[in-house]
């Protein structure tokens, strides 16, 4: 695979410090939350030459951080919570610059309508993770505290998460598309799942303006990812690499493909890039 001659300028993305943003799961880990010694030492390399590598995740900032420091990351920055939270990591100090909060109440109701035995989730304010069921999933990075249906209503939100264990992620999907719903940013992921945002928050939206923050050109940005939550950033990016296991809609909007994650597809992108 040829990620670079995409652009038509090898030279420029590679002798200047580039803006590297990386999705986690199913990018940077497996689905089984493994990252492989492969990618782990060819991001590690990447950070020590000085190129700015973003984690760019669904996860919570503090399913988030582990990620960080096993890739090396002394200081730099995360965009979690699907571009809702964005975050400056300086050794163990870690401060968030933004948070995007939304009401949810419109879009809960809508769907507890229409999917009443799903399960319920969100990330408020405070970073505190509310639940309308037992919901254990890693991406929190914190349990949940269960509360009543009412109280996820009249909660302020970053994140949203809804997840039925009894419809397929077709039949999900359907249902959420019918739903039409307004005034949040949302995405269907592999399975029964939805990630819901506020208004135009993606994880494009966190890094530009992490982008702006830092000076980058528009022209020094690689990102890659593998899921629908994906799209806006691969779009975002001067260079967006999608995983060669991403659905087709994702690999539509992409620059390049790499290979699946667990043929190292990260890796392979990295080494082009050391080796150049």
């Amino acid at each position: 695979m040829t990620v670079l001659t995409k652009t038509g300028n090898d030279d420029r993305l590679t002798k200047r410090k580039l803006m590297i943003c990386l999705d986690v799961d199913g990018t940077i880990v497996d689905h089984q939350g493994v990252m492989s010694p492969r990618v782990r030492e060819a991001a590690r390399e990447i950070v020590w030459r000085g190129h700015e590598v973003v984690i760019s995740t669904g996860r919570s900032l503090g399913a988030a951080l582990p990620i960080v420091r096993e890739l090396g990351i002394e200081h730099g920055y995360v965009v979690a919570s699907n571009g809702g939270v964005l975050a400056k990591v300086q050794g163990d100090d870690v401060q968030v610059i933004h948070r995007e909060v939304f009401d949810p109440s419109l879009a809960l109701a809508a769907l507890w309508r229409s999917l009443p035995t799903a399960k319920y989730a969100l990330e408020n304010e405070r970073g505190e993770f509310l639940s309308s069921d037992v919901f254990t999933d890693a991406s929190f990075g914190a349990e949940s505290q269960v509360v009543d249906f009412e109280e996820l209503v009249n909660s302020k939100a970053v994140r949203v998460v809804v997840f039925s264990t009894d419809a397929t992620a077709e039949d999900f999907g359907r249902a959420v598309q019918g739903l039409g719903l307004s005034g949040v940013t949302y995405s269907v992921g592999w399975t029964a799942w939805l990630d819901i945002a506020a208004e135009g928050t993606t994880k494009a939206s966190g890094l530009e303006r992490l982008r702006t923050v830092l000076k980058f050109d528009a022209a020094d940005t690689l990102a890659v990812g593998d899921g629908r939550n994906d799209i806006e950033m691969l779009q975002w990016a001067a260079m967006g690499v999608a995983m060669g296991q991403a659905p087709e809609e994702v690999k539509e909007v992409a620059d390049a493909v790499t290979e699946g994650v667990d043929d190292d597809g990260l890796a392979i992108v990295l080494e082009e890039l050391l080796n150049h």
